[in-house]
């Protein structure tokens, strides 16, 4: 049975127009109707809409008014504003995108009718637009998948795909096809990354910058480090363990208040908050780290997140050796509500230093807790319903209300993440000793054996920047979506870690990331 389309109607004179609401409910909509702009915007809060249809002259919040606040909650959602006279502010929002169409009251039930089937309309033909632009780049995506890609090119496939991603609806055979596709590229990416990537290692170690692409450890000299010499505050926001995808949703709502250049890098393998944020904010490679601070990273043996609690010293020594002389830095990780909210109501403290570092972990916690959770299973079972599970924390934020005042302030921000999140749907068998590290998407220990077509073997840690603590120590790194089950209990195991959301291994979701440099247009 299809969905009944959702109308939400704006009038402070709602009661007079109750029989257009009749016709509207008669017609198969389902109509929600307020008096005020304050409500609806709470409206909007509470679910999504079809189509809101606005009254342009309200007492209290105003129509162009009330307009701002619901596409600050919702951009996409169509309005149709409802004034009394065809003004040309009214013709300039239209033509600017805020507003899908405007009547001129007084208006009839058949021409509020009309326009809400038009706009339903527009959007099935949009749908049906998207879906015929990536049938006829399927095969085109597939070719260039058989030859040899640069790192730049392998942005674009991913990119590409992923806005695919986002934008088909409704047509479920197209979203087969794409999903296929998908597993298609990261088969031919893990295959790209085991034969180039310790190339990239030794072009780092030799410094140079040809032909690769920028890795984790280089992320502040090459973004952070060049807009601390324009003499304005500096502000670096990691966001852990978040996906591309999950970033295009925050643009989308960060975009009226920032100017923004992205561009990409790729994390570091493992793709672990352990050795790629630790990478990120010292500057070195996890090999080099564990050479120049054993004992911090004998500290992680037995608990690896323990490594990431000298963040803050790395990133002192990084700043020395990119800046001689001295610079003011301020290092924040954010974990819970009540950090956040302390931290949103203090940014202004931000700007007395050249740079801080925030760290903001609720996108991991979130990730990991789908993982334990039925509920948060139940409410995102796939990426798109994770994805929008992440753009309604974003929305409702204390991240956001910091960002927008920041978005008034004289500074520069610098976005990223130190990996991105898999969907792990394949299990394949791993051997190991009870020394071997408990990760599912990597390990490392002695004498690990697991198929070859699931998995890098690194059997010398060396060429691939990684540490190695005994002789024998190799690591092995998931490729696509598999993910590390022991013959021991494997079903039991199976079971328990299908479809959880994983990182660690190679796929372009954890890899390729976005790396933001943001200016306030305020």
């Amino acid at each position: 049975m299809a969905t009944r389309p959702h109308i939400l109607w704006v009038d402070d004179e709602i009661d007079l127009l109750k029989p257009h609401i009749l016709l509207l409910e008669t017609k198969g909509y389902d109509v929600d109707s307020v008096s005020n702009g304050s409500d609806a915007v709470e409206k909007v809060k509470e679910r999504a809409y079809d189509i809101i249809l606005l009254d342009e002259q309200m007492p209290g919040m105003g129509g162009l008014d009330t307009l701002a606040a619901i596409k600050d909650v919702s951009p996409e959602v169509p309005v149709v504003m409802v004034t009394k006279s065809e003004e040309e502010d009214l013709m300039e929002e239209a033509l600017g995108g805020q507003i899908s169409d405007y009547l001129t009251k007084p208006v009839n039930p058949s021409q509020i009718l009309l326009t809400c089937k038009r706009l339903l309309e527009r959007s099935r033909l949009q749908s049906e637009k998207t879906s015929q632009r990536y049938m006829q780049r399927f095969a085109q995506i597939s070719q260039e998948l058989n030859r040899r890609l640069s790192h730049t090119e392998w942005i674009d496939v991913y990119t590409e795909l992923m806005r695919y991603d986002m934008e088909l609806e409704g047509d479920e055979g197209a979203r087969q096809i794409l999903t296929d596709q998908f597993a298609e590229a990261n088969r031919t990416f893990g295959a790209y990354i085991e034969r180039e990537y310790p190339y990239w290692i030794e072009a780092a170690d030799n410094g140079d910058a040809e032909d690769r692409p920028v890795l984790s450890h280089e992320v502040i000299p090459t973004y952070v480090a060049p807009q601390m010499k324009k003499d304005h505050p500096v502000i670096f926001f990691l966001i852990d363990c978040m996906r591309y995808d999950q970033w295009l949703a925050f643009e989308e709502i960060l975009f009226p208040y920032f100017g923004m250049e992205k561009s990409f890098h790729y994390g570091i393998l493992p793709t672990a908050t352990p050795y790629a944020r630790n990478a990120i904010f010292s500057g070195m490679l996890p090999r080099d780290i564990a050479a120049q601070h054993p004992r911090i990273w004998e500290e992680g043996e037995d608990d690896e997140h323990s490594r990431n609690r000298h963040e803050a010293e790395f990133l002192e020594q990084l700043m020395r050796r990119e800046f001689r002389g001295e610079v003011r830095t301020r290092y924040s990780k954010l974990i819970g509500k009540e950090q956040g909210q302390e931290f949103a109501g203090n940014v202004g403290a931000l700007l007395q230093h050249d740079l801080n570092a925030v760290v903001i972990n609720f996108v991991d916690i979130l990730a990991h807790s789908r993982s334990e959770s039925d509920v948060l299973k139940e409410l995102a079972p796939d990426e798109r319903a994770y994805r929008a599970l992440t753009r309604t924390w974003f929305e409702h934020s204390w991240l956001l209300e910091a960002f927008k005042e920041l978005a008034e302030k004289d500074c520069t921000i610098v976005l990223t993440t130190d990996h991105g999140i898999i969907r792990s749907l394949h299990p394949t068998k791993v051997i190991g000793d009870r020394h071997t590290s408990t990760a599912l998407r990597y390990k490392y220990g002695r004498n690990l054996k697991a198929d070859d077509r699931h998995a890098i073997f690194v059997e010398d840690p060396e060429p691939f920047g990684l540490p190695k603590t005994s002789m024998m120590t190799n690591y092995i790194i998931a490729k696509e979506d598999y993910y590390f089950v022991y013959p021991t209990n494997y079903h039991k195991y199976v079971d328990l870690y299908n479809d959880t959301l994983q990182h660690g291994g190679v796929s372009m979701e954890e890899m390729i990331l976005p790396v933001v440099t943001m200016t306030p247009k305020g």
